[in-house]
């Protein structure tokens, strides 16, 4: 197998696993304590202290581990919004934030405050100039509710899009933040393997298993003069800030692993870089009908995230799994709620057939040649399955000049409906595709379709194939046929 799933963990670095092990022996003792055992314990948590500190930018005091980068980003949505209250209740976040920070943007929610969205761009990058325009008191963004325009609380932007591998602008809207009073969250889960964050946040957060340190393992920053409470119940331990008896082990095998990383990131990123850059070039080329997404030139060196028409997530992960690689997806194929992920439906992209690619360090050209050669045969077979236009023989029983479903309605010259209600993507899609050469040049397919995805994928589809998508009543999407 080979593994394409860097972006989601890494196996364990070697330097941490020397480190957690080297750890298991002199830090098992409680560092809080004052005997020989517990004094030894506190200079290796000091000393991982000290060199996690170092790697993200920031003071040695301003660091505290915590169970997991997800409790790291609860606990610094929490506090700072806390802290601030009386300030504003104002939470700022992007469409596309790991799913932790919209978790916290929902409990803020129900806890009576008002979250306002930024929006992106297709390549999934926020607008500085629209976050300029949300801080001085213009509309700037989506709002569940009043709030108090011109203020917040705090705002939250990731580094780096986990599942498109988008760079954000964040020293530009760190001076906007800055200039407005408002402090600023940094998920720099993603990026922290590769480098340190620019400067100008208040808040950051990082989580050890994305660099190959142990499961586990959250880092939190708050840098000096931030308003920030942390929620209770609390203890003495890691500043007042994250309570419980610290998994030293783990924590200095981070650390081990974070600053090792970082030495060789730069090498090998280009070489990453390079590699990703080959993927970008010939997946569309190599892939009827595929779509790859987020920024060619400002993104993450290791990951690449393409969508093919008329396929599922799950069936494509699977495909690969069986060809031997192991990838990810962000479709609503691979979610239990089968709704689209929600960072390809704020970039407007086609969600449907995702497929997800991040390598890790060691990959080799030859590991990407051969997956260049089974991913054709891999979507060509899903594509076949579901019976989609240009797949193939179709199957005993159906006709490939007809869709799935009955006609519902037909108006000879002018167009036709077809019903794919209770149908899950891509059908509705295939469906449209294999009934749109019926209707002549300047006629309308209505799709019938319920699936949360057609909202993405019918406009997507159209943008891909020439089409004119004409909008949507309720469930009935409408498309005009323009060649």
């Amino acid at each position: 197998m080979v593994y394409f799933d860097a972006a989601s963990a890494l196996p364990p670095h070697p330097v941490a696993r020397q480190a957690l092990l080297a750890a298991l022996d002199e830090g098992w003792a409680d560092p809080a304590r004052l005997h020989r055992e517990g004094r030894r314990a506190r200079l290796l948590l000091d000393a991982a202290r000290e060199s996690a500190a170092e790697s993200l930018g920031c003071r040695p005091d301003e660091l505290v581990f915590t169970p997991s980068g997800t409790r790291a980003l609860h606990a610094a949505v929490a506090g700072a919004l806390a802290g601030r209250r009386r300030v504003s209740r104002r939470l700022v976040v992007s469409a596309v934030e790991h799913s932790a920070v919209l978790h916290a943007a929902d409990a803020h929610r129900a806890d009576g405050g008002t979250v306002a969205e930024l929006g992106v761009d297709r390549l999934g990058r926020v607008d500085p100039a629209q976050v300029a325009e949300l801080l001085s008191g213009g509309p700037g963004a989506s709002e569940d509710g009043p709030g108090e325009e011109g203020t917040a609380a705090l705002l939250c932007l990731q580094s780096a899009n986990h599942e498109v591998g988008t760079l954000q602008p964040v020293a530009e809207v760190a001076e906007i933040c800055r200039a407005a009073g408002v402090p600023l969250l940094v998920d720099a889960a993603q990026s922290a393997p590769w480098e340190a964050p620019p400067a100008g946040w208040s808040l950051l957060a990082a989580s050890a298993h994305k660099w190959g340190g142990p499961g586990g393992v959250g880092l939190l920053a708050v840098r000096k003069g931030v308003r920030f409470a942390p929620a209770p119940p609390l203890d003495e331990r890691e500043y007042g800030r994250m309570p419980g008896f610290p998994d030293l082990p783990a924590i200095v095998a981070a650390a081990a692993s974070l600053r090792a990383v970082r030495a060789a990131a730069a090498a090998e990123g280009a070489r990453l870089r390079a590699l990703v850059d080959r993927l970008r070039e010939a997946v569309p080329r190599l892939v009827p009908d595929c779509e790859v997404v987020g920024d060619p030139v400002r993104r993450l060196p290791h990951l690449v995230t393409f969508s093919c028409l008329y396929a599922d997530g799950e069936s494509l992960l699977l495909g690969l799994d069986r060809a031997g690689f192991s990838v990810s997806s962000g479709s609503s194929c691979t979610s239990s709620t089968l709704t689209p992920s929600h960072v390809l439906r704020a970039m407007g992209v086609l969600s449907e057939g995702n497929v997800r690619v991040s390598l890790p360090p060691g990959t080799t050209g030859a590991d990407v040649e051969e997956f260049l050669r089974v991913l054709p045969e891999v979507v060509s077979s899903v594509r076949a399955q579901l019976d989609a236009p240009g797949a193939g023989t179709p199957k005993a029983g159906t006709s490939a000049a007809a869709p799935a479903t009955e006609v519902a309605d037909r108006a000879e010259d002018e167009g036709l409906t077809v019903d794919a209600l209770g149908k899950r993507c891509p059908l509705p899609v295939i469906e449209l595709a294999k009934v749109i050469g019926r209707v002549p040049v300047g006629g309308v397919v209505t799709v019938l379709a319920d699936d949360e995805a057609a909202r993405l994928d019918i406009p997507a589809w159209c943008a891909m194939r020439g089409q004119e998508y004409l909008g949507a009543d309720g469930t009935a999407y409408r498309v005009r046929r323009t060649s």
